[in-house]
């Protein structure tokens, strides 16, 4: 499959097998907790159906004039792919593997500020990359110290627009049925700005460990309304039933 943009033919081709990826470790500890937490309760809530890849800085790759260009987004949501998992374990090629990302994040953490770059020669930039060549609907720049959110949704104008967030100051995924936006806590040690899920009624996507805290205050609900039941009853001269 070809397609034409900017001075770029684009094919979809899979990643050679002896194509030496970088080793470049993620630019610091804050990253992976990030990505996972987005991960987590996307699949406890059973959002993400099984043929569906969730990424973080993993390659994803794109043929421009014949030349590799592999760009691997902090977290990235791939609804479909279309090959066993198998033969995505190095890197993902849309079109040819499956869908394109429904979304990609990218999480400030340089000075350089390679997440807006719109160079367009090759290489091209993360931002040319997400909005030319793989026309990610949308893009989530977040600065995890400040809590900063940037919502980038990419309409029939095949440009990015910066986009308001509603009253709650979240964000509508209209691919994803969910709105994003900014939570405060803790999670592994880490207390902070977090990106978070939000379902249409508004409930939050839990974490394993609330689902767990959750699961035991309704427990501990449980035994008190019991024993509250069981005090009556001696009250009233009647032993309940053990």
């Amino acid at each position: 499959m070809t397609t034409l943009t900017q001075d770029y033919q684009i094919t979809w081709e899979k990643l050679p097998n002896d194509y030496k990826l970088p080793n470049d470790p993620v630019d610091n500890i804050n990253q992976p907790a990030l990505a996972a937490a987005l991960t987590e309760s996307l699949q406890l809530a059973g959002k993400i159906s099984a043929n569906a890849l969730t990424t973080s800085n993993y390659g994803i790759c794109a043929t421009l004039n014949n030349k590799m260009v592999i760009k691997a987004p902090d977290w990235a949501l791939i609804p479909k792919i279309n090959v066993n998992r198998e033969e995505v374990t190095r890197s993902y090629t849309p079109q040819l593997q499956g869908d394109i990302p429904v979304i990609v994040m990218e999480f400030i953490s340089d000075t350089q500020e390679t997440e807006y770059s719109v160079k367009a020669t090759y290489p091209p930039g993360k931002w040319f990359f997400y909005e030319r060549i793989l026309k990610v609907p949308n893009y989530i720049i977040f600065e995890p110290d400040s809590g900063s959110i940037e919502m980038y949704r990419l309409p029939s104008t095949e440009q990015y627009i910066l986009q308001e967030p509603d009253e709650n100051q979240r964000y509508w995924i209209a691919q994803m049925n969910l709105y994003i936006g900014v939570w405060q806590g803790t999670r592994e040690n880490r207390t902070g700005k977090w990106l978070r899920w939000w379902d249409e009624q508004g409930n939050l996507l839990l974490w394993g460990g609330e689902l767990a805290e959750q699961q035991r205050q309704r427990a501990e609900q449980e035994r008190q309304r019991a024993e509250r039941l069981a005090a009556q009853l001696r009250a009233a001269g009647i032993e309940p039933e053990v």
